[in-house]
């Protein structure tokens, strides 16, 4: 058994998913992969239960019923991996947006010290490929924005390529997590600082995906603008004290 787990939360993913679970477990280490699926109707879970035969022990599937929201997929996942004991766990996206490449650099970040690893689009200048101009303005000056309201020092406040250290994902109360979509990220990155945990950005190239539809709405625009605000009021009256 691997220590390091990648967890990936599909919803109609068919045309990246055998692509991207093939890259992740032909890496020179040993990565296992959870993939968490909102029942996606395209068929997505019947691609990956065929592999599951040929990854057996290092493919790994739990479904669920309904599209459930991004954050809800990773909680799940992230108790999956606490109660199976890896000890790095990772999120990514299906749509290569991320680099499974960059997966090695982002463990050995958190082997040398670090608690939460992060894929940073920002931390050296602005390494987007594919995006057009208003997406990346729009999501740089967001990370501005949340740098604004809660004064964290991270770059790239909103990304979704990240690995964590166990003790994290043991010791943030999963339960009070409250943000379902890109706001999600924003209040886990939050969340670990408040615990006191070390969190470095390790420069990665970001890649907008060549296939299938992006998950991106006003709605979810929304919830992480205003949910920015209400996290940091929230966190003036929560105990951030650890047990350990």
């Amino acid at each position: 058994m691997s220590d390091s787990l990648v967890i990936i939360p599909t919803y109609n993913e068919k045309e990246n998913i055998e692509k991207i679970i093939r890259k992740v477990l032909s890496l020179d280490f040993a990565f296992e992969l959870l993939i968490i699926d909102d029942g996606s109707p395209d068929g997505t879970s019947d691609i990956i239960k065929s592999l599951q035969v040929e990854f057996a022990g290092r493919l790994h599937l739990e479904q669920r019923i309904g599209k459930l929201g991004l954050g809800t997929a990773y909680i799940h996942g992230f108790r999956w991996a606490l109660k199976h004991n890896y000890d790095y766990i990772f999120e990514m996206d299906a749509d290569f947006s991320h680099n499974p490449d960059d997966l090695p650099k982002l463990r050995k970040a958190c082997v040398e010290g670090a608690d939460v690893a992060i894929g940073s689009r920002y931390v050296n200048g602005v390494n987007v490929v594919n995006w057009p101009m208003s997406r990346v303005l729009m999501s740089y000056f967001a990370s501005m924005y949340v740098r604004l309201i809660t004064r964290i020092d991270i770059q790239d406040a909103t990304a979704g390529f990240k690995c964590y250290r166990r003790i994290v994902l043991e010791t943030i109360p999963l339960d009070k997590i409250k943000f379902v979509g890109y706001a999600f990220q924003i209040e886990m990155k939050f969340t670990a600082l408040q615990y006191g945990f070390k969190v470095v950005e390790v420069p990665i190239i970001f890649t907008d995906r060549t296939e299938g539809s992006s998950k991106m709405s006003t709605r979810i625009f929304r919830e992480a603008f205003y949910g920015v605000i209400q996290m940091k009021m929230t966190s003036w009256f929560r105990n951030y004290d650890r047990k350990s």
